[in-house]
């Protein structure tokens, strides 16, 4: 866990699915489900790599879709390692994320999945711990839409898994 002195700030979520626990454990760990799921609507995801072990990579980006304007074509990279596995209960990973082509301007964070069965339902407790963000206005701005874009993306998790 961080010590509190060095987190910027955590993003708390919690949500209830209508279904079985290893369906949600899939949809976290494989990479052609984290495709349909993952970054807001309008996005995609053109790259995915999970090597699913302690000390394996984590390698996600989302693409800006023509439906956002400007922003379309843009990159968005999240590259970490796996620091805890207990399958299918809980997951961590400690990663990097940015805009491509402005490395400098960063967030690192640790990410961890905590599920648990509840009869038919499988409840969420995902947690992002932001420790630290790097110098600029868009790393900052990119820090205060996480909680907007993982509220988004759990929406679409909620659809692929109601399918």
């Amino acid at each position: 866990m961080i010590p509190q002195r060095l987190m910027k700030k955590t993003l708390t979520f919690e949500r209830t699915y209508p279904a079985p626990i290893e369906a949600v454990w899939k949809a976290w760990t494989r990479p052609e489900l984290l495709r349909e799921w993952w970054g807001p609507e309008k996005t995609t995801v053109p790259d995915c790599e999970v090597d699913l072990r302690v000390g394996g990579r984590i390698y996600i980006v989302m693409e800006a879709g023509e439906a956002m304007g400007k922003y379309q074509g843009t990159r968005w990279p999240l590259e970490g390692t796996f620091t805890h596995i207990e399958r299918p209960h809980r997951l961590t990973y400690s990663a990097r994320s940015w805009t491509e082509g402005e490395e400098a301007s960063y967030i690192d964070h640790e990410t961890r999945v905590e599920l648990s069965e509840d009869g038919d339902q499988t409840a969420l407790d995902l947690r992002i711990f932001i420790k630290e963000i790097g110098p600029g206005v868009k790393a900052k701005l990119a820090a205060f839409g996480m909680k907007w874009g993982y509220k988004a993306q759990l929406d679409k998790l909620a659809a692929l898994l109601a399918r």
